[in-house]
């Protein structure tokens, strides 16, 4: 059999946000760490789902699943999950339904100084004037 495929969940939280919560905000940071962890499982990240507050029985949690191109959902961790979700226990409950495995990366989340956080506004602030993230 090929390499696992898995999707990546990353939350989606409001800017207003990055003092107080910079890894919920920072949704490249989130997706980052989860490539990694893939990477080194030997795994493939295959969607990139951005959620806030998504019920677990939502069409668009399940579509790549049942398409037969996702295997598995990855995410940073409980916290992200829980942003990302609507309820946590009914999504745990809707993927051993479906056979499908949840895996938490489980690392440390990155600190944030002023200037990683000023990246990370001026990245989310200007998207349609043609920054590009660097």
């Amino acid at each position: 059999m090929g390499d696992l495929r898995v999707a990546a969940i990353a939350s989606l939280t409001p800017l207003e946000e990055l003092d107080r919560e910079p890894f919920l905000v920072d949704i490249r940071g989130q997706q980052a760490m989860c490539a990694r962890w893939a990477a080194d499982k030997g795994y493939v990240v295959t969607r990139q789902l951005l959620l806030y507050r998504m019920r677990p029985d939502h069409y668009g949690l399940w579509v790549d699943v049942e398409a037969g191109l996702v295997d598995a959902f990855v995410v940073p961790n409980e916290r992200v999950l829980d942003r990302a979700l609507a309820s946590v226990p009914a999504f745990y409950a809707e993927c051993e339904r479906r056979g499908v495995p949840v895996e938490t990366v489980g690392t440390d989340e990155p600190l944030y100084d002023a200037t990683s956080k000023a990246r990370v506004h001026r990245r989310l602030s200007m998207p349609t004037a043609g920054y590009d993230g660097c």
